[in-house]
């Protein structure tokens, strides 16, 4: 797996984890097989007796979903923004002033 194929993996496991409560369940299906359980598109179209291609679009227009949920809803967005503050808050730890304007910052994140 490439270095783009692998950030697209970690970034639809992370949509995935915010969004599959507004997906159906064959949608979840297909989408934990797919990028959590790393089964092929063949492995998934045996598992469900269906083809390789509805597979494929299934996870195609599921992934343009789950992007098009954070578009306007943008919880991973902040969630990747808490997660620098938050590292940022225990690099400088010892340095009250800048923990301080850190918190800040969360404080006034959507």
């Amino acid at each position: 797996m490439n270095n783009g194929d692998l950030v697209k993996t970690v970034r639809m496991n992370y949509l995935f984890d915010f969004y599959q409560s507004l997906l159906t369940e064959k949608q979840r299906n297909y989408l934990e097989l797919f990028y959590l359980q790393d089964y092929s598109l063949s492995e998934i179209a045996e598992t469900f007796d269906v083809s390789r291609q509805a597979v494929y679009d299934n996870i195609r227009r599921t992934g343009d979903l789950v992007e098009d949920y954070e578009d306007k809803l943008r919880l991973y967005h902040n969630f990747e923004q808490r997660q620098e503050i938050y590292n940022k808050i225990k690099l400088n730890i010892s340095d009250e002033t800048k923990v301080m304007k850190l918190i800040q910052q969360l404080e006034e994140l959507e």
